[in-house]
């Protein structure tokens, strides 16, 4: 069983080139972007840092341009407008741009809600002769609905569980979760799960049990890569967090291989 993948949000915690190092050395595989902040000029020296980080580490860091979607920002975060019709916005447009411009390997759309939100960011990067693969991010209760034609589009699927929990009662997203991968693995298509994997260690320096056991079932329930978020995007242990979350996914390829 190959090591599931990690994913790593950088942010101000995770910004320069000295930690970007460290947190690929101890195991980032993709350097998340999260378009919800920051512009095209901080964006752009993180992934300079990134390719120079990869090239002194020696293995290949991709980078995922996550689109912030119909978002409306505030002083202390960010909720999506409900309002919305268009999914694709202007400003995912001209970030979508970008990204192609600086060959990144992903654009993940945010708030989908089903197979032809895909197929017009498809149709958009190839238009600008981008090729890069998209992620669905599964956030609305209408892209669960709609799971089967968004996988026919898509090149991977995102468990976004923040979204998810203002979408269903808490204590259904586990069997969300659940039935999201389940539909993948039939289809082997891969899926990442992400939100407050690790959270606690935004303060501390080693997780709680349960954060430990739920990224293990995570994994074992077919997750072919697991995101950490605010955790290296503004936590107090970015290097830390990776090492952490790489560690847990290496135990349970050892142990499945056993």
């Amino acid at each position: 069983m190959a090591t599931t993948k990690i994913i790593a949000t950088l942010g101000p915690s995770s910004k320069s080139k000295e930690t970007i190092r460290k947190m690929a050395d101890a195991g980032m595989d993709i350097a998340r972007l999260n378009f919800s902040w920051g512009n095209h000029t901080s964006h752009a020296e993180l992934i300079s840092f990134v390719r120079e980080a990869s090239k002194e580490v020696g293995k290949q860091i991709e980078i995922l341009l996550d689109l912030s979607g119909p978002r409306i920002k505030e002083d202390v975060g960010h909720h999506v407008d409900q309002s919305s019709i268009i999914v694709f916005t202007e400003k995912d447009r001209d970030d979508a741009i970008f990204g192609v411009q600086q060959g990144v390997d992903y654009v993940a759309l945010s708030y989908v809600k089903g197979k032809g939100d895909i197929d017009e960011l498809r149709a958009f990067l190839k238009e600008h002769n981008g090729v890069q693969k998209i992620i669905a991010k599964i956030e609305r209760r209408e892209a669960v609905v709609n799971l089967e034609g968004i996988i026919e589009s898509s090149d991977m699927i995102m468990v976004a569980r923040g979204d998810l929990g203002n979408e269903f009662p808490l204590e259904e997203i586990p069997f969300v979760e659940k039935e999201i991968l389940d539909v993948t693995n039939r289809h082997n298509m891969p899926a990442i799960v992400a939100t407050q994997m690790l959270l606690s260690m935004t303060d501390h320096a080693t997780p709680s049990r349960a954060e430990v056991t739920d990224e293990v079932f995570a994994i074992i329930g077919g997750a072919e890569a697991v995101m950490l978020s605010e955790e290296t995007a503004t936590g107090k242990y970015p290097v830390e967090a990776v090492a952490m979350m790489k560690s847990i996914a290496e135990h349970v390829a050892n142990h499945i291989i056993k």
